[in-house]
């Protein structure tokens, strides 16, 4: 399979569900939101898509990835890493929530484009909260969107694109009614909704009210 897709490929992977979890979508989202990249650039909600982002990867020729990451590194800190310094394979210490997966993805679209893109780069934020189930991102995590997606487009600058900032809100990556603004201020209350998982699966496990 050739490389014949986008130039570059922007993906923000996560579950939203999970507070801080969702930062990698959500800096899609707010880089979709606040630039225009041009056409020979594509930005995704990867989400939790895991193998059926396989074909999208192996097609790009540039790859950055939007993600919550755990380096060890101070709450809210973000992380820009590059080529072979963005971890493939689990080994030792766990460094992206999504490793198992993403790495897993990003392997087999090698395979399949038969040798790996000519530039991929990780934009990641140590989480501060991921128990809380149908939370928003945290204020510390949320502060960093914007110097996350900064970092994304100074870098397509750096790979020779010119991505301009938009007067007016860019075209929604998402859904209306799970785009941030929404799905944070749509929030039910604890009192309504459970914060540490499904009530109804809980309650058979003897983990509702542990």
């Amino acid at each position: 399979m050739s490389r014949s897709g986008p130039e570059v490929l922007i993906v923000g992977v996560g579950n939203i569900l999970w507070a801080d979890e969702g930062f990698g979508v959500r800096c899609a989202e707010a880089f979709a939101d606040a630039f225009d990249a041009g056409p020979h650039v594509e930005v995704i909600d990867g989400g939790t898509q895991g193998l059926l982002l396989v074909n999208e990867l192996a097609a790009a020729r540039r790859v950055i990835i939007f993600d919550a990451v755990d380096f060890d590194g101070e709450s809210a800190s973000l992380i820009i890493a590059r080529g072979a310094d963005v971890p493939r394979f689990v080994a030792g210490k766990k460094v992206s929530l999504h490793q198992t997966s993403m790495m897993e993805v990003l392997a087999l679209a090698e395979v399949l484009a038969d040798g790996p893109p000519d530039a991929i780069t990780l934009v990641g934020c140590q989480p501060a909260e991921l128990e809380d189930y149908g939370g928003g991102l945290t204020p510390a995590v949320a502060a960093q969107v914007a110097p996350a997606i900064a970092a994304a487009a100074e870098e397509l600058r750096a790979w020779g694109f010119a991505p301009s900032g938009r007067e007016t809100t860019g075209e929604a990556l998402m859904p209306v009614e799970v785009a941030r603004g929404a799905y944070e201020a749509g929030r039910p209350t604890a009192d309504e909704a459970c914060r540490i998982g499904d009530a109804r699966v809980l309650s058979r496990t003897g983990a509702e009210g542990a």
